[in-house]
């Protein structure tokens, strides 16, 4: 097997590793909070087939920043509403860096002279990291917008949801920018707390 196909087939499982752990983690804090709105969608899974967004599955593998299928949530369930929120959106992000510093740790640890490892380890360091903090964004549809949200006052959420009607078409023109036109938009906000968090987690450091 030639090493392209091989490192695009770490890439596939890395990437849907990423999103199934991320999705589940929305769904089963959710479903301890109280609400069975995922368990009952079937999204309660760790089947990765159930929380591909095509689009979002596409940027991931492309620019290695994205979004899977958002899990069902029923605020309503909770007992206090927004506090339930804030945790089901942090979730999904806090499990990918969790994902991220356990490989790191068996990186830095366990390491045995194996292209194929090594190449499997730093995959599901960076794709998790990238994936978790790239989630945290304050930008509709990603989680950080819905953190944001479950702490703003009244008036300020109604303005900031009316902003984000427009926030996925800004979001895909600046990953297409950024790819295309070297712009270096992502590299500025985002390569830098990703560079710090693989050296916390695995000792590497990136060029």
């Amino acid at each position: 097997m030639s090493q392209s196909i091989t490192e695009w087939i770490i890439r596939v499982t890395v990437l849907l590793f990423a999103i199934t752990i991320h999705e589940y983690a929305h769904g089963r804090v959710a479903f301890f909070l109280g609400d069975p709105t995922a368990k009952r969608a079937g999204r309660l899974t760790l089947n990765p087939i159930s929380h591909i967004d095509p689009l979002g599955a596409l940027c991931l593998f492309l620019f290695r920043f994205g979004w899977a299928k958002p899990v069902p949530v029923d605020i309503r369930y909770f007992k206090n509403p927004r506090t339930g929120s804030f945790l089901v959106s942090l979730s999904g992000p806090l499990a990918n860096l969790f994902a991220a510093f356990v490989a790191g740790t068996i990186f830095r640890f366990f390491l045995f002279p194996s292209e194929l490892y090594i190449t499997l380890l730093v995959s599901l360091i960076l794709m998790n990291i990238g994936l978790g903090i790239f989630n945290l964004l304050p930008v509709p549809p990603l989680d950080g917008s819905h953190i944001l949200e479950s702490v703003l006052p009244s008036g300020a959420l109604q303005q900031y949801r009316e902003l984000g009607k427009y926030a996925p078409m800004v979001l895909i023109g600046i990953f297409l920018a950024d790819r295309f036109l070297q712009t270096g938009i992502i590299s500025m906000i985002l390569h830098q707390p990703m560079r710090y968090l693989l050296w916390v987690f695995s000792g590497l450091r990136l060029g």
